[in-house]
């Protein structure tokens, strides 16, 4: 996979790094001289450029990538970057960094963002999951499916515990994709029982969060 990083800063640099030791193609982009230090990711690509710039782009040849990553200090250059590399050159993936919480809401499809990664919403998100018993926490969403990512630690009480993944009836629009166990990910599969402590990751609907506090944690609410 093809992946080009707009910004090569210490986050674009870390994400370069670590697509290339999985195997992936990176080219990074920065305005910045003092930004191309390619002896810090010696086997990526480097470009001195625009990535706001259609020329730029031509240049970086991103209509061969798979991914373009946005992951600028600046809100304004990372929209423009994702809403260039989806209208302009049909990039299947678009994943940008948000910077100001206060500007979330603009990355969403029209501005060609698939996926909004907000580093302050993550490290709260990470907060209450690490305090909340029983209580949804949104870990992140999914731009372009609506979708939201939601965790939630069983509490002792919960109705379900004991119950097998496969007879409880899970609202619409809900999947339980993973249970975190004593720090090991178990598939949920239709047998599996649930115990108190379990840490459940679902996809879901934004609105779903109340029905699973509802189902699994009501005396918590």
């Amino acid at each position: 996979m093809r992946v080009a990083i707009a910004g090569a800063g210490s986050v674009g640099r870390s994400i370069a790094r670590e697509l290339l030791e999985n195997g992936h193609e990176v080219l990074l982009i920065d305005r910045m001289p003092a930004a191309i230090k390619p002896s810090s990711v010696p086997t990526a690509e480097w470009l001195l450029a625009d990535a706001c710039e259609v020329t730029s782009l031509e240049e970086a040849g991103l209509n061969r990538c798979q991914v373009v990553v946005a992951a600028t200090g600046d809100d304004k250059v990372n929209l423009v970057v994702s809403l260039l590399a989806k209208t302009e050159y049909g990039v299947p993936r678009t994943v940008a960094r948000v910077n100001n919480p206060k500007n979330e809401w603009m990355f969403d499809e029209a501005w060609g963002v698939d996926v909004a990664v907000s580093t302050p919403r993550i490290m709260t998100a990470l907060v209450e999951e690490a305090v909340s018993v029983g209580d949804i926490v949104r870990i992140f969403t999914f731009q372009q499916s609506n979708t939201e990512m939601l965790e939630l630690t069983l509490p002792a009480d919960s109705p379900t515990a004991g119950s097998r993944v496969g007879d409880i009836d899970w609202p619409q629009d809900t999947a339980l994709v993973a249970i975190i166990r004593e720090g090991r990910p178990i598939v949920p599969i239709p047998d599996e029982p649930l115990e108190a402590g379990d840490e459940l990751l679902f996809v879901a609907t934004p609105d779903m969060g109340p029905q699973l506090e509802e189902l699994l944690a009501p005396h918590s609410r």
